[in-house]
Parts: structure tokens; sequence; C-alpha cells
């Protein structure tokens, strides 16, 4: 996906950058050029011009970020460039948003609802709720933001009750026979998905899988990569912690010679598993950095 100046101008238009009623000439001055021409060069007299210490902050953090994105000239090379080496510069906010924009586009031609909940699990962060052998994710942002009512219901409603403070919400969960709802609701990130063995959210994500030894295994997330690694040392995983694994996928390589040669012809698995808090926080860039691949010539 090409990086196209509207896409740019998206930044500037976040409350981050846009101008408030205090802001200065310079800022203001600074913001209408941008807009006009988002891939202007700027100067460093024209940051150090604006008055307020965080505007002049954001635009350095935004200008580099820009900077990253008109080098790569896609979407996809920009969040690929990331993760190779030396210190990541970008807040995790672009990090998010990148992984939605690529993901949508990935997704597009398919148009299976579950298939883009599921993948909302890359860039937000889900509440985990074990309730009668389900597994149960719902967004946690939008459960924080309504733990103090009973705002949403219709379809296949279910109650999602979250321990301590996070108190009551009402959501729907998704199956095929509501899949629909999703596109009604994209936006509102307020349906739950069930990655229960056999479900069809769970189908749509991967396929849940265990085998007695594996050649290579990746963590989604910090907790799945610090069990998988215990396990792979042979250690003992207390049996409450154990129960934090969600799920268990398998990769396959069509060819073999796309990986490294004491890999070739084995899967890799990929764990999912939520933290002590019942949070799941997937990490898309752990893909790129400890996939097995074979080094390119």
């Amino acid at each position: 996906m090409r990086v196209t100046d509207d896409f740019l101008r998206a930044y500037c238009l976040r409350p981050e950058i846009h101008p408030v009623e205090e802001s200065c000439a310079a800022e203001r001055a600074l913001h209408a050029a941008l807009m006009e021409d988002p891939r202007r060069p700027v100067a460093d007299a024209e940051i150090d011009a604006v008055a307020d210490d965080d505007a002049r902050d954001n635009y350095r953090i935004l200008l580099r970020f820009r900077g990253r994105l008109i080098e790569a000239g896609t979407v996809e090379g920009c969040y690929a460039t990331l993760f190779r080496g030396g210190k990541i510069d970008v807040p995790p906010l672009f990090i998010d948003q990148l992984t939605h924009v690529i993901l949508r586009n990935v997704l597009a031609d398919r148009g299976d609802p579950l298939e883009a909940r599921c993948a909302e699990l890359f860039f937000r962060e889900q509440k985990l709720t074990l309730r009668e052998g389900h597994a149960l994710l719902a967004d946690l942002e939008t459960i924080g933001m309504h733990s103090s009512g009973t705002r949403y219901g219709s379809i296949g409603r279910l109650i999602v009750e979250a321990e301590g403070s996070l108190g009551q919400v009402n959501l729907d969960v998704l199956d095929r026979n509501n899949a629909s709802l999703y596109w009604q609701r994209e936006s509102r990130h307020d349906t739950v998905i069930s990655l229960s063995y056999g479900h069809a959210a769970s189908e749509a994500l991967g396929r849940a899988i265990e085998e007695e030894h594996w050649a290579w295994h990746i963590g989604l997330d910090a907790e799945s990569t610090a069990i998988l690694n215990e396990l792979w040392r042979g250690d003992e995983v207390e049996a409450g912690r154990m129960r934090r694994i969600l799920a268990l996928f398998r990769l396959d390589f069509p060819d073999p010679n796309a990986v490294r040669a004491d890999v070739a012809g084995r899967p890799v698995y990929l764990g999912i598993a939520a933290n002590d808090d019942d949070v799941v926080r997937l990490k898309p860039q752990n893909l790129l950095t400890n996939l097995p691949l074979a080094a390119q010539s």
C-alpha cells in the first residue's frame, strides 16, 4: 500500500498535532503548511519557533515517523523496517495503527467478519473471561469505558462479568450466525469472540493443536513466550499458569527452502496466552523477528 499524501495528512489531524485555541502563530503556520504539502521539509527553526513544549515534542515525533513512511514508500515497508535492529523510536500507537491498516488490507478480499474481529488481537488489547469452559475475549478499552452500565444487548447477548472494578458489561458474542454484526459496529469494538477449540472464531484465527516435540516456537505475546520457553527447557510450569495458554497454532512452510535447514519440513508453533491481569496483547512484530527464515543470499 503506497503512502499517500492523505495518509500523511491524517496524522496531522490527530489531537496531539492539530492546533487548539491556545496555539501560537508559528504552530498554526506549521500545521497549515503540512496540511497543504504533507511531504514538505521542515527546518529545525520552524519547530523551535513553536511556543508550547509538548507541541514541539509531538511534531518531532510525528516528523520522525513521517520520514520513515516516506523513505519506505509503502505502509508494509515502513512496518517491516521498525524492527530491523536498533531502538524503536515510534510510539506504540503508530505501530498499532500500521498493523490495523495492513491487516485490513490483507483480509479485505475475503470479507470474513470473524477473521477481521480476530485480527484485532494484533493491535487492540483484549480482556479474557473464562466462563463455563469458554475463553471469551472482549476489547479491554471498551470494557473499561462501559464497566459502570449495561449499555449493549441484542442477538446472542452475553453478560461478560469481569472481576473487581470492571463490573458488568453486556456485549454480543460473535459466531457464524451473527458474524455480520461486526461490519455494523467494527469501530465500536464492542463484540466478543470465543477462542475455545472448535468455535468459529478460533477456526478463523487458526486451529489449535499440540505435539509432543517441536522444532521451533514463537510466543505471540510476552506471557506465552515465557511459558513456551520454560516448556522447551523442560521446566515444570505450575498448572494455574498453564491455564493462561489460550491456543497453539501450527504454521507450515510450503517451501522448505524458505526456512533454516534445521527447521525445514517441520512446523512452527505459535502460542497465545493471557497475562496475570487476564489481558491478551499480541505482538505481530514477533512474527517478523523470530521466524526461523533462511538467510537471504
